[in-house]
């Protein structure tokens, strides 16, 4: 009778993938080819207008003491002072709950995704992440020069970042959490899908052919992070600048809350 264990040294060894589901991972299911950002739990859709482009708003529940310190309304407000030209296809905006291994491996602000699966339908999305105010968030005090730019520009968002023995370190605070996100991540983001319509889009013409965008889309994601981060963050500064000199920005957080319960939205979700 044939004993399969003896088939294959490495079962029961890391080699054959024991003992890895343990490791501190965020998971990926084979049977759901969805990445970790695109899968969501319990959520609303609430569509909105701004300059004659349709949005869509998925806004996911969030957790006890994690909240989304941006409010539609107050997306809407930078969004419509966005160059329509910029909107492109870009459609979706997720106000999006991570989950605590997401908070602890892969923390970020927000996202662009260039094709983002929701409801059986492929489009740009821009993810801002709710917050958890019970955590303080911190950065190892070997930082690139890029983390050194980054962690001043916390400090201009209002965030009261000290100094401890291994690690700058800050408490989370919706208004300062929501001036970073409002102000900063979302144009960021946009600056992103700007650079990317100027290299892979805006060159195409109807009658070209499929290889010839193919080219220009592998061309701009070949591109240097670094580069890319540039970009984007010379738009957001150019926007900001431009928003503050016209006295748009900054203004006081939207909460309305007859219009998120006629949304079908939850109050706790943003206070």
């Amino acid at each position: 009778m044939i004993n399969p264990t003896r088939r294959n040294r490495n079962i029961g060894t890391a080699k054959q993938g024991y003992g890895q589901d343990n490791k501190l991972v965020v998971p990926y299911p084979a049977v759901e080819m969805k990445s970790f950002y695109e899968r969501l739990g319990e959520y609303k859709t609430v569509e909105k207008i701004i300059n004659g482009h349709k949005f869509r708003f998925v806004v996911e529940k969030t957790r006890q003491n994690s909240f989304h310190a941006c409010t539609i309304a107050d997306i809407e407000i930078i969004i419509s002072q966005i160059p329509k030209k910029d909107y492109g296809e870009l459609e979706l905006i997720i106000l999006r709950q991570p989950t605590r291994k997401e908070e602890n491996l892969k923390s970020v602000w927000g996202r662009l995704i260039y094709s983002y699966e929701f409801e059986d339908d492929y489009l740009p999305a821009i993810i801002i992440e709710a917050v958890n105010l019970d955590r303080s968030f911190k950065w190892t005090k070997k930082l690139s020069v890029g983390s050194q730019k980054e962690l001043e520009r916390l400090k201009e968002d209002g965030h009261k970042i000290k100094m401890g023995k291994r690690f700058y370190e800050a408490e989370y605070e919706i208004d300062n959490i929501r001036s970073t996100q409002l102000y900063r991540t979302i144009p960021h983001e946009f600056g992103h899908y700007v650079h990317y319509l100027e290299v892979v889009e805006r060159p195409g013409h109807d009658e070209e052919e499929f290889e010839e965008w193919e080219k220009r889309s592998d061309y701009y994601h070949s591109l240097p992070t670094s580069e890319k981060e540039v970009f984007a963050h010379s738009y957001a500064n150019e926007l900001k600048t431009d928003l503050t000199q016209r006295g748009i920005v900054p203004f006081g957080r939207i909460i309305n809350e007859k219009v998120i319960v006629e949304n079908g939205l939850s109050l706790s979700d943003f206070k």
